[in-house]
């Protein structure tokens, strides 16, 4: 009897290692995929924001230039 308890324990044992082992590599195959597509996500919007704030700035730029200093267009 205690032979068959000391089997069953051991194999109860790897089955969870084993279960627990492939589930861990599966989380960290997800979670690098997901971690790369978030530094996607933040490399795209910080390239957006930084054309629309080289936009701002421009606009920013021109509206504070007197009118006088301006070059003609006709030239």
């Amino acid at each position: 009897m205690a032979l068959t308890n000391f089997i069953l324990t051991v194999a109860a044992v790897s089955a969870a290692v084993l279960l627990l082992r492939s589930d861990v590599k599966q989380s960290a195959v997800i979670f690098r995929r997901n971690m790369r597509h978030i530094r996607n996500w933040l490399e795209e919007e910080s390239a957006s924001a930084a054309k629309s704030a080289e936009g701002t700035v421009q606009k920013q730029v021109d509206s504070k230039v007197p009118k006088k200093d301006l070059p003609d267009e006709k030239n």
